[in-house]
Parts: structure tokens; C-alpha cells; sequence
């Protein structure tokens, strides 16, 4: 039996973290697999430096939108296909996901909206929980077990953030955000990260501007969520905030296969 690595990082543009040391940090690391998200580079921008690392093979899903959005796997297993979007042509125009067969689980990263700019953009948002939602479970109806991973733009729970209460109107936590979440716990989800740390001050993002992770300030808004069926496969899921360069920290997930 060995263990699969995986690991997923919203690294706020994958150029500017390029120079703040993503290479070494993945020789370090070795994941077998590394989900990126909000990469903001398009096809003509994606130079030989960011696409090829040893070891690893990548794929990258673009937003029409130049420096906005988009997603990369890095991925060390050749997995059996690699497919973009949830095929609605209002959510994939902007790139925000990528699915990668790997037989034993298909792994879905994505970038979930945010919904502060509007209220469009929160029903945007809304809608586009919807459409995952129905997309997974019918893939699980069909015995597919999934693991989801990436910035889902919502805490989950008062736990998964320093200042529920101040932040009860805000978008990111606002009732209807969070009960998609309990949604898809419901529909057979696991939370990975709470099946290891049920502890407080857990957080993977933090407001740049306030200076907020030096405090601690922060939400817990980047999951790993893999299917039950999968849960005698789990082994560990961790938060790394000590990984620097973006106003995120990268999340992980092991598995005994």
C-alpha cells in the first residue's frame, strides 16, 4: 500500500509566485499531485518555466478574461483523461475547473466564484454551486468516487473563521453560501481537513491589506473534500500555513492506496 500526496494551493497569479520560489517549493514537497488555482495566465502567457517542471506533467484551463481566474494540476500520475469546465458555457468561459481521471478517484479542481463584487456575482456564485452539485451527484450515482479540491470562496462553519459574528452579512459567510456546503456534506462529502483537526484558528486565507495572518485573522475557505466511499483510503489532510507567497496557504490530503 503506498500513499498518495496531494496538495492544492490558490497561489494568486502562478507567475508573481514563480519568482517567490514555487519550483523549489515543489522539488521540496514532491506531491504526486498539485492543484493551483486562480493562476490568471492565459494560453499565450503560459512560458516553458511555468509549464515544465520534472516530473511533472501539467494542464492548465484558462478564463477569456486576460490575468483573471483559472486553474493548473501538476501532476507526477498519468491520470486516464483530463477534462475542462462542468460543460455550461457561463461558468467555463472564466476556467475555473479541471477534472482529472485518476481510476481510483476523479479529481476535480476548482475555483468556486467569488461573490463580494455584486449581487450579481453572487447569485453567479450561487448558481454555479448548483451546477457542481448536480454534476457530482450524478457522477457518484454512477459509483464515481471524488475527491474535490480548491478556494471555494465560503467558510464553512463559525469555527472556520476568526470573526463569525462580524462577518454574518458578508459574502463568504453569508446562510445561503454555507448551506451548499452542508449540502454537499449531505450528499456524501467528507470535509477532510475536520476528520483530522477539529481545533480552532485553522485558516487558509487572510486579508493582505490588514495584515491579517501575522494576527491570525483569517477564514478557512480552501478544502479538500473527497467522497465517503473513499474514507477508509484517508491517511492525513493538513493546513501549511507557513508556506508563503500567496494570501493563501496551500491545503493537503493523503491517501493509502
Amino acid at each position: 500500500m503506498s500513499t498518495l500526496k496531494l496538495l492544492s494551493w490558490n497561489v494568486n497569479g502562478i507567475r508573481a509566485i514563480e519568482k517567490k520560489g514555487f519550483s523549489d517549493w515543489l522539488d521540496k514537497e514532491k506531491p504526486d499531485i498539485v492543484a493551483l488555482q486562480e493562476t490568471k495566465i492565459d494560453a499565450v502567457q503560459l512560458t516553458r518555466e511555468v509549464r515544465e517542471k520534472r516530473h511533472y506533467k501539467s494542464f492548465f484551463s484558462h478564463a477569456e478574461k486576460k490575468g483573471y481566474s483559472g486553474v493548473a494540476i501538476y501532476t507526477r500520475i498519468e491520470p486516464k483523461n483530463v477534462t475542462e469546465g462542468l460543460g455550461i458555457e457561463r461558468f467555463d468561459r472564466e476556467g475555473r475547473v479541471l477534472a482529472a481521471d485518476y481510476g481510483d478517484f476523479l479529481l476535480f479542481n476548482i475555483y468556486f466564484p467569488n461573490g463580494k463584487a455584486s449581487p450579481e456575482r453572487l447569485q453567479y456564485k450561487l448558481d454555479f454551486y448548483a451546477a457542481f452539485y448536480d454534476k457530482a451527484r450524478e457522477l457518484m450515482s454512477h459509483g464515481k468516487k471524488l475527491i474535490v479540491t480548491g478556494d471555494f470562496n465560503t467558510a464553512h462553519r463559525p469555527i472556520d473563521l476568526a470573526r463569525p459574528k462580524e462577518n454574518e452579512n458578508v459574502s463568504g459567510f453569508l446562510p445561503n453560501e454555507r448551506e451548499w456546503l452542508d449540502k454537499y456534506i449531505d450528499a456524501g462529502f467528507e470535509d477532510t481537513f475536520r476528520v483530522f483537526n477539529s481545533q480552532p484558528q485553522n485558516y487558509t486565507w487572510w486579508h493582505l491589506v490588514t495584515n491579517a495572518r501575522a494576527r491570525n485573522v483569517g477564514w478557512r475557505i480552501d478544502y479538500f473534500l473527497a467522497s465517503q466511499s473513499l474514507n477508509k483510503k484517508l491517511h492525513n489532510a493538513t493546513i501549511e500555513p507557513h508556506v508563503i507567497g500567496s494570501d493563501h496557504c496551500p491545503v493537503s490530503l493523503f491517501l493509502k492506496l
